[in-house]
């Protein structure tokens, strides 16, 4: 008999039901009805009831009706909006589909669900009973100790007393005081005035507890310390707003623990169920029936609906125009005194959170310089401070129209700089230059628009006019209409002062508008705010930190090699012309084209839109097959590429101020979840070709410091372990086998000490093909084999790894669902195409489902790790500095004295930013460059 305490498992239903609601697009089922809110619920118990067997458990709702903090507080929970009449529809279905599933209910008048699953928790500890509490509310941390744990099966994140201090900074016991410090928005209780996480945290590491904090309020300087003074009276009460009751009575409701016995799935209700709210494949999985496509419920669904945004077409709160109420007065104001320059000041110092946007000299966020700055704290209130303008009406020689930008930026820069001071705008990475730029340091970055959009839509446009257009149904005014348009285009410094504040006000204006529209969906989706909050947004601040530190080129070994370059060009350019038989000119897909199908009479491959015979890549590739002058082009063009992209080009990109190189990356580009590198892009220089491995050579370590490069090893063959579950590939992956030989040995039925050469080589054409949904006709041309050949290697694969099988048809039929997939992380990744369009792009999306949960989740991996690394960067004050991230790889500018620190520690914090299910593994290089580390 097992000696192992038994488990109570609690979910907190009413966070669920919202969670539910709003992490879903609006899906229905074939008369209309809405259902993305019982299907969440019904995903998420399905899971949590999988993943923590229990004898106990229970789904605990909110009752009707007022509790005692009602009468405590009659202003609390007053903010709260009426409950979504779609979601109020739901609440019965989800209560039957719950009690269907075996889980028992429990509702306690006049009682919250969080007391009640308190009081619950605080009986089963008492009983020696283990509780497992599934919640997205931060609230019920306070009950964790080493009985209780918090588990969100939206993130994967898993709270012990370990993890509460790891994620709010104080210990379980410290949480209530936490939270009355800083208050709790959703439910309306005040806490202290401008006081965030990192200062009550600060506070509680300094004083020990609240009642320690008051009693040394008189201590505490600035500003927050006048707040707490005047917070003094309140703050007990606040105390007991955000205590969760852990002595309720339920013996009414509940008279024991045996009632939270789990009851076990009540199969004919749950088929009757299923049917009626059309979840086909739930059904299917009851039943065992064939049932109609998927795609044709879907249809049917949507056009019961009538005309609106697509089921799959990603959330329907981001994708349709909403008609917005606007705010009641609009007023934008132009600052050019000193007065107005300080009431804005202080009404910035006194906001909870201000929009913040620059104008500037140029879109080169190294260059660029700051033209003016607008602010907006509420909507319709905005205000544009120009500080560089040049207009005609920027009165005298001296610029007394408007305030020298020294002043300005000499005013601002405690706010500026405040890591408390919260801020928000669109694409703030941009901004942060611009004011690095002039010696500042903008720190309290809360919110990014852009980056909000991104994990809300990420196949959306996330500009900000289309973002209003969308969202608020506005049209803003644009930069071209301001500034006008190609060569005849002014500079903004040029823009006359009530011009430009209409422009740059509204920014303002229109982008907080923005985040009040867009941030209470990713709070409400668990998986969606953790991508946002833990992913995106502090990676987006070790973003710039990379590009600020940009990295060393060798410019004569590039000019060097694009000498080289060239002279092997005009040897290709000559024997081009004798295989064609006259000169003509390469770069002229015209005379290609005349040359190839009019003179050397040529296989025509495929045609533009115009009708002529296309000379693309894909074509000539084709036709090099068989014929010599297309393979002289295609080597001709690649060369050509590398000359003018990398071997002339960057050295004219060497930044003259730092006599470095600095990229971009576009954090808000790849529906996966991938970075983007332009000006210049170091993605796209070509790692298995010599000549790419070349230009490598030529990025470089400063003198006494060396290139270090990781990466992450196989990381999409192991994500497809962990999210499959394959027993013999997470076997394989356990013991350290080489995946591709242990696969070889699989296929071809052979011991893995026999595997050949090519047949470990076929092995991993496979393993990587089928990531990417290759079919058995890609296979065998990718091998050059037969086709019957190749879909024999593909079914033995599937039959030796069934869990990849089965992983790829569950993947697929949940993409046409439900309209997307996700990371493991919890970002999602929409396929518009999947219900929709021509065949091959609808199977183009049924290949992406498959792959996207990979790419997605090699790319919040390697996010992971930059967090990660940089905070330790920072944390022990190392000159070490993050240079490049380009695909799965991290490179790193490292002082020779730090370098074997580095190379120990840097696999180590790659490798513990998640636990999958089969071990990460990160391989580093050294080298006096890039190839050399690589």
């Amino acid at each position: 008999m097992s000696d192992s305490p038994k488990t109570l498992l609690l979910v907190d239903g009413s966070s669920y039901l919202y969670r539910a609601y709003h992490a879903l697009p609006d899906l229905r089922n074939g008369e209309g009805l809405p259902t993305g809110a019982i299907y969440g619920m019904i995903n998420m118990l399905r899971k949590l009831r999988n993943d923590y067997p229990a004898e106990y458990s229970a789904c605990v709702f909110d009752a009707k009706g007022k509790t005692f903090r009602d009468a405590l507080y009659p202003a609390y929970k007053e903010h709260r909006p009426s409950m979504p009449e779609d979601l109020a529809r739901q609440i019965e279905p989800i209560h039957e589909a719950v009690r269907a599933l075996g889980w028992p209910i429990v509702v306690v008048d006049g009682v919250e669900a969080d007391d009640v699953i308190g009081s619950l928790a605080c009986q089963a500890t008492a009983e020696g009973i283990r509780t497992v509490v599934s919640t997205g509310d931060k609230d019920l941390a306070q009950l964790v100790n080493d009985s209780v744990t918090l588990v969100n099966t939206m993130s994967g994140e898993v709270l012990d007393p370990p993890g509460v201090v790891a994620k709010f900074g104080v210990p379980p016991e410290r949480i209530v005081d936490y939270l009355s410090l800083i208050g709790d928005a959703v439910d309306n209780v005040p806490g202290v005035p401008k006081v965030g996480p990192k200062t009550a945290v600060k506070w509680l590491t300094e004083y020990g507890t609240l009642d320690g904090i008051m009693a040394n309020a008189d201590k505490i300087k600035g500003v927050v310390g006048e707040n707490l003074r005047n917070t003094l009276d309140w703050l007990p009460r606040a105390r007991e707003l955000v205590t969760v009751k852990i002595d309720c009575d339920l013996s009414g409701p509940i008279p024991d623990f045996h009632a939270l016995r789990d009851m076990g799935e009540d199969k004919e209700k749950l088929v009757a169920f299923f049917s009626r709210y059309g979840f086909k494949t739930w059904l299917r999985e009851l039943t065992g029936e064939r049932l109609p496509d998927a795609r044709t419920q879907a249809a049917a669904a949507a056009a019961s609906r009538g005309p609106q945004a697509s089921l799959f077409d990603g959330p329907a709160a981001t994708d349709e125009p909403v008609a917005e109420t606007p705010p009641a007065e609009i007023r934008y104001e132009t600052v050019v005194t000193e007065s107005a320059l300080e009431e804005w000041a202080r009404r910035i110092e006194r906001a909870e959170l201000t929009c913040i946007d620059t104008e500037t000299t140029s879109i080169d966020p190294m260059q660029a310089q700051l033209v003016g700055i607008s602010l907006s704290v509420e909507p319709g209130i905005a205000c544009y401070i120009p500080v560089a303008h040049q207009g005609p009406d920027v009165a005298g020689m001296e610029g007394r129209g408007q305030l020298p930008r020294d002043f300005v930026l000499a005013r601002l820069r405690a706010w500026l700089e405040d890591p408390d001071r919260h801020k928000v705008g669109q694409h703030l990475k941009y901004d942060v230059h611009v004011f690095a730029n002039h010696g500042i340091a903008l720190r309290g970055i809360r919110h990014d628009t852009m980056l909000q959009s991104y994990v809300l839509a990420s196949h959306r446009n996330h500009g900000m006019d289309s973002l209003a257009e969308r969202l608020l149904n506005l049209k803003t005014l644009t930069y071209e209409e301001v500034c006008g348009k190609g060569v005849n285009q002014l500079c903004f410094d040029q823009i006359d002062l009530a011009r430009a504040t209409e422009y740059a006000a509204e920014d303002a204006d229109v982008t907080l508008r923005l985040h009040r529209k867009m941030y209470p969906q990713l709070e409400a989706a668990e998986g969606l705010r953790y991508v946002y909050e833990r992913i995106e947004m502090p990676v987006s601040v070790v973003l710039q930190k990379i590009e600020r530190n940009g990295v060393l080129i060798d410019a004569p070994r590039l000019a060097a090699q694009s000498a080289e370059l060239g002279q092997r060009m005009m040897e290709l350019e000559q024997r081009a012309y004798e295989a064609a038989g006259q000169p003509f000119n390469l770069g002229s897909p015209k005379q290609i084209g005349e040359i190839l199908f009019g003179r050397m009479q040529l296989p025509v491959v495929k045609k533009t839109s115009s009708g002529a015979p296309s000379t693309d890549e894909e074509v000539l590739q084709k036709l090099a097959e068989d014929y010599p002058l297309p393979r002289l082009l295609l080597d001709y063009r690649a060369l050509s590429k590398l000359k003018s992209t990398y071997t002339d080009k960057l050295p004219r990109m060497v930044n003259p101020a730092t006599g470095r190189v600095h990229t971009s990356y576009g954090q808000a580009t790849a529906v996966t979840g991938r970075l983007a590198s332009t000006e210049p892009n170091l993605q796209n220089i070509p790692v298995r070709t010599e000549e790419g491995r070349r230009i490598r050579e030529a990025f470089i370590a400063s003198p006494g410091h060396a290139i270090v490069s990781a990466d992450y090893s196989q990381i999409e063959l192991r994500i497809m372990a962990h999210i499959s579950g394959d027993e013999n590939l997470l076997g394989a992956f356990a013991r350290g086998d080489d995946i591709h030989r242990a696969t070889a040995a699989e296929i071809f039925g052979v011991a893995a000490d026999a595997v050949s050469s090519e047949q470990r080589r076929y092995a991993k054409v496979i393993n990587f093909g089928l990531i990417y949904g290759m079919s058995a006709f890609g296979l065998a041309s990718n091998l050059g084999i037969e086709r019957d050949a190749a879909k024999h290697y593909i079914d033995r694969y599937f039959m030796r790894y069934p869990g990849v099988a089965r992983y790829m048809e569950e993947t697929r039929q949940t993409a046409r669902e439900q309209g997307y997939v996700e990371t493991v992380f919890g970002r999602r990744l929409w396929l518009p195409d999947i219900n929709g369009g021509n065949g091959p792009r609808r199977q183009a999306a049924e290949r992406a489902a498959i792959n996207a949960p990979m790419q997605g989740t090699a790319a919040d991996l390697i996010k992971l790790s930059m967090i990660a690394v940089q905070d330790w960067i920072e944390r022990e004050s190392l000159g070490t500095r993050q240079i490049m991230q380009v695909h799965d790889e991290l490179v790193l500018e490292v002082p020779t004295a730090e370098l074997e620190l580095v190379r120990t520690r840097l696999p180590e914090l790659m490798c513990g930013v998640a636990a999958l299910r089969v071990p990460l593994v990160a391989e580093t290089g050294v080298g006096a460059n890039w190839e050399e580390a690589h």
